[in-house]
């Protein structure tokens, strides 16, 4: 059964997806903190901005949509291509807590009322979560739906990004310890944040590659994922290279997914390159990378408007509109 949802995300989910089968093959280009540190030391901020802006307006070209933040996404964002959507980020880079205790931080001057002003179809959330946190996993949930609420005020569908975190100072989610239970946090992140009113999940892959290769687990994890989301979810690349990356996304869209959103997979070489280096790869290898992944997705994905419609048309639909 499919849930009604008004105009504004209808259209803006519509504006960021291919449109003949409703499916999302966006590029991501959001980072802030960890974009500084992959610039040489000390360069310029007009240079990060004009090198973020060569990527974005090469990339888009071919993507359904870019993701972007608000430091340096304004000259990429006035600048790219108008026949690809627009995702902005509300949150703040980073988070408050220490390690194993992680909360989102906004910046109050950024709202979702700017973000419908300038233009975009749609908003970013990142938050950091684990669903075995406590008061911690409930206080998010609340904060989450919160935050929906005001960018669903103003008709702007979400795209909502959890990311996984170990809560054991023992363990890093990088550790072996962390990757045996990994799917579990994964798939029961979806499952209670798919009730937040979130509008698309933006998920991690459910397993850690570097300590399973076997694609009969990844399959089946993925198929997990699926049931326990109510709502569509696009795969993150989460700074994978690209041929790990392209794996996960075959078998996630084949498994249920809609799509991907993805960043360093497809872009991250060309950081620091010379201008004429990075232009022949945005134009050669970074290009064949995204229409790859395009033709998986166009391919084998589940379409988001399985989950959803608009309102059905009246002649006074406006009046209460």
């Amino acid at each position: 059964m499919t849930q009604s949802i008004s105009p504004g995300r209808w259209r803006g989910l519509k504006t960021t997806s291919l449109k003949n089968n409703d499916v999302f093959g966006i590029l991501a280009f959001d980072q802030r903190g960890s974009y500084r540190r992959m610039l040489p030391e000390n360069t310029p901020y007009q240079e990060a901005v004009a090198i973020k802006e060569e990527i974005v307006c090469s990339l888009t070209q071919h993507a359904t949509a870019v993701l972007l933040d608000p430091v340096y996404g304004l000259g990429p964002a006035m600048n790219m291509t108008g026949k690809s959507g627009l995702l902005m980020a509300l949150e703040k880079s980073g988070y408050s807590g220490d390690a194993t205790y992680r909360r989102p931080e906004f910046l109050d001057s950024w709202t979702p009322e700017k973000i419908r002003r300038m233009g975009a179809s749609a908003v970013k959330i990142l938050v950091y979560y684990h669903p075995d946190a406590g008061d911690l996993t409930n206080e998010l949930d609340e904060l989450v739906r919160a935050k929906i609420a005001e960018c669903h005020a103003v008709d702007l569908p979400v795209f909502l990004e959890p990311m996984s975190y170990s809560i054991d100072p023992q363990a890093s989610k990088e550790s072996a310890q962390f990757a045996e239970i990994r799917p579990r946090v994964v798939i029961e992140t979806a499952r209670r944040l798919s009730q937040t009113g979130a509008d698309v999940l933006k998920m991690e892959f459910p397993v850690d590659y570097n300590y399973s290769s076997d694609e009969s687990i990844w399959r089946k994890q993925c198929i997990a994922l699926s049931e326990a989301s109510q709502v569509p979810w696009v795969l993150l690349s989460a700074g994978v290279d690209f041929e790990t990356f392209e794996r996960q996304t075959q078998i996630a869209c084949e498994s249920g997914a809609s799509g991907f959103l993805a960043g360093r997979a497809i872009w991250k070489e060309a950081i620091n390159m010379s201008e004429q280096e990075r232009a022949s790869f945005l134009m050669g290898e970074a290009t064949d990378r995204i229409k790859r992944l395009l033709d998986i997705a166009e391919t084998e994905c589940r379409p988001w408007s399985e989950f959803y419609s608009f309102p059905k048309s009246t002649e006074d639909w406006f009046t209460t509109y």
